[in-house]
């Protein structure tokens, strides 16, 4: 029996993970992946079953936490998005060796326009390098179905799965038929081959041809894939390959039907039959992704006969940023100009009077007060530099702080202070927060104390995993625990709370640590306001005397 609901992508996913017999889900928060983990906790099902949906402290642990469950033989998910992957690729890429178990699916949101990120790399890819299938949904019905076919399709082949998500599926909602009641969940079974789950050389090797081997089933399984289309047309002067959402931009554009032939793909490895026949076909062929030319790169190496491929690296479509039903009308008229669906139509200017509005620190965000205190302590250096890191502090950078002169990647801000201290740099400042120094911060760190770097790290904790919506974080009420644990002696460790009467104790913290040499930490704490509001809410009102 179906029932129906509104769901985001995210929550679609997640809903169709429950349904076909989760045991447990691991990630790190990221957009646009947040929702999936956060639906699960919320939901009765997963909560009478007891699934593990707690979070990790970083994507890498997240997924072998994930992989272990599979090697115990039960399904699992891990969840991060599409930078995250980039924590997680040692284990990834290597779990393509061991495989997996029960079914193991990898939910990786991608942030095609860079929404909330630093880059917008394709996910896919990953997939491809490490020999590892990717399903990418369409729709937020395919989000839901794709899950109980990812776990089936991950242990028929026993090999962890990725479901690529974008930004638009992530974050819109849509009607979802779901099972109304949930299959069972896997029992406790371990792998009938143990040797493939230990990569020492000689095992490695053997088991390197096998997964060469599962990968060429793999390319079978996608012609015949549910999720993978061909479909004829009676215009053969072009041929059209569309992945994903971009599905969803041609169905708009020709309601009544597309007049060239198609391939979709959601399933990959790609289906290379297809492919060829719609080249076979066609005079030239027009690449429709979201994301980076993947498939159109790929092409160049499927086509059998020459034929002119189109796409983002030629110029046809716009090579950057998300696509949209008008950015596909454009490029579909640069190759048929004649056809009427696609001719272009006036547009209204967007409106002169509308000002753009930068994201800023909330008001009240203890940030704040780190920020303002910093540049008036370091406006008496000539030479001074700040490194920061991924979180809502990264919004220092701009104004009125403009405090952060580089922002790479998680845990980066103490690794780099470290490295251009040690090129002469002074003050060398690194700015983490709380849950980036439990993510990737914590090893910076140890080499800074065991060379006793010439450098102020300061560690603005918000009490929460603030950037990403009000996460719990690992480090909460262990911070000061860890960094003594580490090595750093007592008496380099301050910590402030960050009240108004305070500040100026803040600014005497800061002057101090810098006039003195070696490596020093300064926790700086306020809960983050948003969280506050919150948790107040919870309480309720005060009572009266």
């Amino acid at each position: 029996m179906k029932i129906k609901k509104l769901l985001l992508g995210d929550e679609a996913f997640a809903s169709g993970a429950i349904n076909a017999g989760l045991s447990g889900a691991y990630g790190y928060p990221g957009t646009p992946s947040t929702e999936i983990m956060e639906f699960i906790q919320a939901n009765p099902v997963a909560k009478a079953r007891a699934i593990h949906s707690h979070w990790s402290a970083n994507e890498k642990t997240a997924y072998e936490e994930a992989l272990g469950m599979s090697f115990a033989g039960l399904r699992s998910i891990v969840t991060m998005k599409h930078v995250g992957l980039n924590a997680a690729a040692d284990a990834f890429v290597n779990s393509g060796m061991t495989g997996a178990n029960g079914g193991m699916l990898v939910a990786v949101a991608d942030d095609p326009s860079m929404h909330s990120s630093q880059n917008e790399q394709d996910s896919r890819f990953y997939g491809d390098f490490a020999f590892i299938p990717v399903l990418e949904p369409s729709s937020q019905q395919e989000a839901y179905d794709m899950a109980g076919y990812g776990f089936a399709l991950s242990e028929k082949y026993e090999i962890p799965v990725i479901i690529r998500f974008v930004t638009r599926l992530s974050h819109s909602r849509a009607s979802v038929e779901v099972d109304a009641e949930p299959g069972p969940q896997n029992i406790v079974h371990f792998p009938a081959d143990g040797r493939r789950w230990v990569l020492m050389p000689a095992n490695s090797r053997a088991r390197y041809r096998q997964l060469l081997n599962v990968y060429e089933a793999l390319e079978e399984a996608s012609e015949t894939s549910p999720f993978n289309s061909y479909t004829d047309g009676t215009d053969k002067s072009l041929g059209i390959v569309v992945s994903g959402i971009a599905a969803n931009y041609l169905d708009e554009i020709f309601q009544e039907g597309c007049p060239f032939p198609t391939v979709r793909i959601s399933q990959y490895p790609l289906p290379k039959k297809m492919l060829r026949r719609l080249a076979g076909e066609c005079e030239k062929l027009l690449i429709l992704e979201e994301g980076q030319p993947f498939i159109e790169k790929a092409m160049r190496g499927v086509m059998e006969s020459p034929v002119r491929i189109c796409g983002r690296l030629d110029g046809i479509v716009q090579r950057t940023g998300e696509l949209n039903p008008d950015i596909v009308k454009d490029s579909l008229y640069k190759l048929c100009p004649d056809l009427e669906a696609v001719r272009p139509v006036d547009r209204r200017e967007p409106c002169q009077l509308a000002v753009s509005r930068p994201p800023s620190l909330c008001k009240g965000c203890g940030h704040r007060d780190v920020y303002q205190a910093l540049n008036e302590v370091l406006s008496e250096y000539a030479d001074a530099r700040v490194f920061g890191d991924i979180g809502c502090y990264t919004l220092g950078y701009l104004a009125p702080f403009k405090a952060l002169h580089t922002v790479l990647d998680m845990g980066a801000s103490i690794t780099m202070a470290k490295g251009a201290s040690e090129a002469g740099v002074h003050p060398s400042v690194a700015v983490i927060g709380d849950s980036t120094f439990t993510h990737s911060g914590m090893a910076g760190l140890l080499d800074a104390i065991n060379e006793d770097s010439n450098m102020l790290v300061i560690i603005s904790d918000n009490l929460t995993t603030g950037m990403t919506g009000g996460q719990d974080s690992q480090g909460t009420g262990k911070i000061e625990d860890i960094c003594l644990g580490l090595g750093l002696p007592a008496e380099r460790l301050h910590t402030i709370d960050l009240l108004p009467k305070n500040y100026e104790e803040l600014k005497r913290l800061f002057k101090e640590a810098i006039d003195s040499k070696g490596l020093h930490v300064i926790v700086s704490r306020r809960e983050c306001i948003q969280t506050a509001r919150r948790h107040g809410a919870h309480r309720g009102p005060k009572t009266q005397a």
